[in-house]
C-alpha cells in the first residue's frame, strides 16, 4: 500500500507563518524601541531612521509566512502498513497499527484536531489534518477524519479490501 499523506492546506500554512512572524516582529520592535530609549538615554545619539521600525515591523510576519508555506510540505501525517506517522522538519514519530485505540476529531483550544489514542493511555495529536477558524479553515476536514477512519478500522480489522 501506497502512503497516504495529510499537510496543512497552503493557506494553514501562510497563517500560521504570518502568526509566528507577527510574534517574532513584536518582539523585535519591542527590542529595537528599548534599545533606542537605552540608547538616547545614555549618549547624545540620533533616533534610527524609520525604515528601520518598517523592517522590524513587517519582515517578521513576511519571513514567517513565507517559511510557513516553505515547510509546508514537511509538517503533516503519513499513513501507511505500518502505522501512522507524524512528520515535523525536526523528526518523525511513528505509532504502529497495533498500537491504535481509536481516533477522534477533538476541539483543541481554536482549532479541531485529530487524536489518535494509543493503547498505554496516552493520546497523540496528529500534525495534520486540522481545522479551526479564518485561514486555520480545512473545507474537507470532516472527509479527512473520514479517510484516517476508514484507514484505521482498515488495518485493525482485517486489512485493506484488494
Amino acid at each position: 500500500m501506497d502512503a497516504t499523506r495529510f499537510s496543512p492546506t497552503w493557506q494553514q500554512a501562510l497563517a500560521r507563518g504570518m502568526y509566528l512572524g507577527v510574534l517574532g516582529a513584536v518582539v523585535g520592535v519591542s527590542a529595537g524601541l528599548l534599545a533606542t530609549m537605552v540608547a538616547l538615554s545614555w549618549a547624545a545619539a540620533t533616533a534610527p531612521p524609520a525604515w528601520v521600525w518598517a523592517v522590524l515591523a513587517f519582515g517578521p510576519p513576511l519571513a514567517g509566512a513565507l517559511a510557513g508555506v516553505l515547510v509546508r510540505p514537511r509538517l503533516g501525517t503519513e499513513i501507511d502498513a505500518g502505522g501512522i506517522r507524524t512528520v515535523t522538519p525536526f523528526g518523525a514519530g511513528v505509532q504502529p497499527w497495533s498500537r491504535v485505540v481509536d481516533l477522534r476529531a477533538e476541539r483543541r483550544g481554536a482549532r479541531t484536531v485529530v487524536s489518535v489514542y494509543l493503547e498505554s493511555g496516552a493520546s497523540v495529536q496528529l500534525q495534520a489534518p486540522y481545522s479551526g477558524e479564518l485561514f486555520a479553515a480545512d473545507p474537507q476536514f470532516e472527509l479527512k477524519v473520514f479517510a484516517l477512519s476508514h484507514l484505521w478500522r482498515s488495518h485493525r480489522f482485517g486489512g485493506l479490501p484488494s
